[in-house]
């Protein structure tokens, strides 16, 4: 799929502009994180026991990530059915009704099935947001841009969880409040959005042959896979998230577990942003300086020694090393998907991301389910950290493989 045309377009338009966009939807899904986990917690908890109930929390996490990888892997079909900036209308707002929404359901049912329409949208907006990035960074640099978007997504995440929990406390330990916030944001993010002015022809949505489909994915897959370079890019990226996806899904639970209250909690989370802000001032010049894999290294080792301290330490060392392992997660924001992006020639991009964009997926299945049976098997939420460690150490094996 080559580059998509415009029938018009503001000038001052440029892959900055879509770099902005990382302050609304660095807010709203770091206000949903704060409170995600405890709100899936909350409900677990009124059929099992809590140990149980934590367990199911990941089981519950790989299931959705099962549904958001499959909707990846057959995004190269969407993207011929609707213009990306048709589909950027239509994902803003389906998260923009999906959270407003959520913040008032009670019943589980209710809950889970709004939650799996919004992943399904936020899938799709995690794939426009850096094609289009990618697609107006000529002149600039892919680095630059991806240096730009984070920070602004850092930037809207440094207040969102002690933000969410001021909430959460206001309406009385309500953890699902916090998401009637986000869901306004991606509405302000939508009307961003529409000030650039942009218009596309619609696609004509020809009907669907199913095998042929199919046929059509699973050669996409062997292509991309049998390009140089593509397998290390996917598995380096796979590590990224699968890290992102345990520190998410765990660090509430545990700190809620050890005695802290929701208030320690935003404060922890917030102060991890600090780390990413920081990094992303300076990042993009030195990945363009001296390249990408010893940003990676710093950031896959440091959070395996941090895992493993955190497996064995309690109490406010505790907390300090769930803030400090942020600045080894700052060195991959920045760096985990460029092996990708710099590889892959931009007229082929739209083609193979939706098959790279699985990479971000498949960890949330299988790290959660890892953390599960660790869980089950240790009787202690902490013992994940023993997963992500192993993780850091594989990852970085990886990336300096000579295949």
């Amino acid at each position: 799929m080559g580059r998509e045309k415009y029938i018009s377009i503001k000038k001052h338009v440029t892959g900055y502009s879509f770099a902005n966009l990382g302050l609304f939807t660095g807010f709203a899904s770091s206000v949903i994180n704060a409170v995600y986990s405890l709100i899936l917690f909350e409900i677990f908890k009124t059929f099992f026991n809590e140990e149980l109930a934590s367990s199911m929390v990941g089981w519950y996490a790989a299931i959705t990530a099962i549904f958001c990888m499959f909707v990846g892997f057959f995004s190269n079909q969407i993207l011929h059915w609707f213009t990306k900036s048709r589909l950027l209308y239509i994902v803003l707002t389906t998260l923009g009704l999906c959270y407003c929404m959520m913040s008032f359901s009670i019943k589980p049912g209710t809950f889970i099935t709004l939650d799996f329409i919004a992943l399904f949208a936020y899938t799709l907006l995690s794939l426009l947001l850096p094609l289009f990035i990618s697609e107006f960074s000529r002149g600039i640099g892919m680095e630059k841009l991806n240096a730009r978007y984070l920070l602004w997504v850092n930037i809207g995440a440094l207040i969102a969880p002690m933000f969410a929990m001021w909430v959460v406390s206001f309406f009385s330990g309500n953890y699902r409040m916090p998401l009637l916030a986000a869901g306004m944001v991606y509405f302000s993010g939508l009307l961003f959005f529409k000030h650039f002015g942009i218009v596309q022809a619609d696609k004509v949505i020809k009907s669907v042959n199913m095998r042929k489909t199919f046929r059509a994915l699973r050669i996409t897959a062997v292509a991309f896979f049998k390009k140089p370079g593509m397998l290390r890019a996917y598995v380096v990226n796979f590590g990224y998230y699968a890290l992102r996806a345990m520190r998410l899904l765990y660090v509430p639970i545990v700190v809620i577990e050890k005695g802290f209250s929701n208030e320690t909690l935003g404060m922890i989370l917030s102060l991890g942003i600090i780390p990413f802000i920081v990094v992303e001032s300076f990042i993009g010049k030195l990945i363009k300086k001296y390249g990408v894999k010893i940003w990676l290294t710093i950031g896959f080792v440091s959070f395996a020694v941090f895992s493993i301290l955190a497996t064995f330490i309690s109490g406010y060392p505790l907390l300090a090393i769930f803030v400090l392992w942020q600045i080894s997660s700052a060195f991959m924001e920045a760096s985990h998907d460029l092996l990708f992006f710099n590889d892959m020639p931009k007229e082929q991009q739209s083609r193979f991301y939706g098959v790279f964009r699985t990479s971000v997926n498949l960890p949330s299945v299988i790290a959660p389910i890892l953390g599960g049976v660790c869980i089950a098997v240790f009787n202690s939420t902490s013992a994940v950290w023993l997963i992500t460690a192993t993780m850091g150490i594989l990852s970085t094996v990886v990336l300096w493989s000579r295949k």
